[in-house]
Parts: structure tokens; C-alpha cells; sequence
């Protein structure tokens, strides 16, 4: 998410894309979600492509109006990538290909994805680019929050003719059962594994996702004692699941009280 905001904020749209956001409903969320069999992902990211494509007003890094880098991860030899030139959107690709979920951004043959498994708040970054205030957004201090917890309410099978809102990754999977309703029987009911029979445990979004977040947390703590920024901002988002983005309001709202606080704190 941090290269997503970062580029669009550098190319000066982070207005257009609020409202974006703001506007995002499950079943314009759905257009963007390109299933493809899970080779070594469960979402294509073209859509994602386009959609970054929408709100850039440039195509190379080098011509951004303010300087932005993209952290991603080689897959082949877990070194750190420092993207800074070339293609925008191939940049945003390549630092937000979420393990398991999207499939890796591959370049010259190599392998890349989501630049947190390295660096998820990369202070020591901007301080190399030149920056003289530093500030940084932690968007994992309480990631880890068992948002299943204490939730014993059966979640329903997804089903052909399953209709009605949906809502978190449960919903992601019903909706996009129908979308893909023309799958072979054995497709369905791998999606149908998927899905837990109560949600008083964690179905396996939760699994990859807070397992991640988790050595997130501890990289985070650790580089950010090496390298403290001089305005550290953490939203409480742990609540929120992996595919939460209709719930952009509450989201934005977290974060601009959270950086109302630190404001305040740092003027004391």
C-alpha cells in the first residue's frame, strides 16, 4: 500500500485517488480481482496495473514531481530493491505483490514481491535520497489483532446462486464463486474449502496475511530503532482485514487523528 499511495502522492493525484476510495464499494472491489488458477498467486494484478495507470500522470519514475523509490523483494535471493527509475507502474507492481495473494512482479528474469518482507518502513531510504525530515507511517504496530476472535457466527458455504452483500474475505470468496459460477464442480468446492464452517478461527486470508504482518512487526521495530524517523505515525488498523477497502473512511479518518496526535506530541 505504501507504494501505491507513494507513487500516486508523487505524481501529485493523492486527491483523485482519496476519492477513489472513498467511493469503493465490494462490487467495484471484485472488477479488480483477476483470479487466475494459483500457480504462485490467487490474483493476476492486471487490473491492479490499470488501475495504477489511471491516477499516474507520467510513466517514469525519473519524472515524478517528487522524488519516490519502490522497496521490493527478489524472490531468488530475498536481497532488498531499491526502485527508482523506469516504469511507474511496473515499480508499484513489483512492491505490492503480497505473497500467496498476488503473483509475483517478474523482470529480466527475476522475481519480485511485496518490498515489507524487507523493509516495510523504509526510513533509511529517504534519509539516502537526501530527505531532511523524515516522517513515517507504521501501518503495522497492532496488525496482529485476531479480528476473527470471539466471532462464533456460522459463515455459509459459497453456492451458485449465493446473492447479497458481501463483506470482508468471506464475501470476496462468494462473489467471486459467482463471478466465476462457470468453473468445474471440483473448482467450486476447492473455493468452498476455503472457506471455514465458523469464523471463530482464521481462514487462510488471515493465515498469510497476519503471518506476514507479524515478521512485518518485528522488522519494523528493528529498523526503526536503527534508523527513527522524526515523525512516527501509527494507525490502528489491526481490526481491519486484508481486503477491507470499502473501508476507506474509517481508515483515513485513523490516520489523520493518529497524525493530529504525533503533531501535537512532537510540538511538546
Amino acid at each position: 500500500m505504501g507504494a501505491l499511495v507513494g507513487a500516486i502522492y508523487a505524481m501529485g493525484n493523492l486527491d483523485t485517488l482519496e476519492s477513489f476510495m472513498r467511493g469503493l464499494d465490494w462490487k467495484r472491489i471484485l472488477s479488480y480481482f483477476d483470479l487466475v488458477f494459483p500457480h504462485t498467486g490467487l490474483l493476476d494484478g492486471e487490473r491492479i496495473n490499470e488501475l495504477v495507470s489511471q491516477y499516474v500522470s507520467t510513466q517514469r519514475l525519473e519524472d515524478a514531481r517528487i522524488p519516490f523509490c519502490a522497496i521490493a523483494a527478489e524472490l531468488g535471493t530475498g536481497r532488498e530493491v531499491r526502485i527508482q527509475s523506469g516504469n511507474v507502474v511496473d515499480a508499484v507492481r513489483a512492491s505490492i505483490s503480497f505473497p500467496g495473494i498476488l503473483t509475483p512482479f517478474r523482470q529480466d528474469d527475476a522475481y519480485y514481491v511485496d518490498g515489507g518482507l524487507v523493509n516495510p518502513v523504509p526510513v533509511d531510504v529517504v534519509r539516502a535520497m537526501g530527505a531532511e525530515v523524515v516522517i513515517a507511517v507504521d501501518l503495522m504496530s497492532d496488525a496482529v489483532a485476531p479480528v476473527w476472535e470471539n466471532d462464533g457466527r456460522a459463515v455459509e458455504k459459497v453456492s451458485v446462486a449465493a446473492r447479497g452483500n458481501a463483506s470482508g474475505s468471506a464475501g470476496m470468496l462468494r462473489a467471486l464463486e459467482e463471478r466465476y459460477h462457470l468453473l468445474e464442480f471440483s473448482v467450486r468446492e476447492k473455493i468452498n474449502g476455503w472457506m471455514p464452517e465458523r469464523r471463530n478461527h482464521p481462514n487462510i486470508f488471515e493465515v498469510i496475511g497476519i503471518s506476514l504482518n507479524i515478521m512485518g512487526q518485528q522488522i519494523t521495530r528493528a529498523k526503526l530503532r536503527d534508523c527513527p524517523p522524526d515523525l512516527l505515525i501509527q494507525p490502528e488498523l489491526g481490526h481491519l482485514g486484508m481486503f477491507d477497502f470499502d473501508k476507506a473512511d474509517e481508515a483515513i479518518s485513523e490516520g489523520f487523528e493518529q497524525t493530529c496526535c504525533a503533531v501535537q506530541h512532537l510540538a511538546l
